[in-house]
């Protein structure tokens, strides 16, 4: 079993566990998802059909309009939402995003997670102390 250790910046702190979830497309949260079950709905996504609740997601970045931040908020009130975030670029509207759903977030690696993680790997998120520990999945 490997195990790999990234490093990052606390968004939101917290600790949680679960598999990953991993997409190099950015996510919309108006419009690009379903905030009642947690699916990825835009069309051209390449995760389109796949539902991140309760995973830790991995993904570059937010896109869209400022919805983003309600889109999530609204999966966090459903139970649907990721158990922990990570990404790679801050902005104003993911952070917000972040905070509204109450999920570990890390960001500002020392490693791209979106280069050692892959869809399936078990990822321990220690947000608070900026800690991500991942178990590689068995082929």
């Amino acid at each position: 079993m490997t195990k790999l250790v990234l490093h990052g910046r606390k968004v939101v702190g917290g600790c949680a566990e679960g598999e990953a979830l991993v997409t190099r497309d950015r996510i919309s949260g108006w419009g690009g998802i379903d905030p009642r079950t947690g699916i990825i709905i835009e069309t051209r996504h390449e995760l389109h059909g796949r539902s991140f609740k309760g995973k830790v997601l991995v993904f570059p970045g937010a896109k869209g309009s400022s919805g983003w931040s309600s889109q999530f908020h609204i999966a966090r009130l459903a139970g649907t939402a990721p158990a922990a975030m990570l990404f790679n670029e801050m902005t104003t509207k993911i952070a917000l995003g972040a905070v509204v759903t109450h999920a570990p977030a890390v960001t500002d690696f020392d490693q791209d997670p979106l280069q050692v993680i892959e869809t399936g790997d078990w990822v321990r998120v220690d947000a608070d102390a900026g800690v991500v520990e991942v178990t590689k999945r068995q082929s």
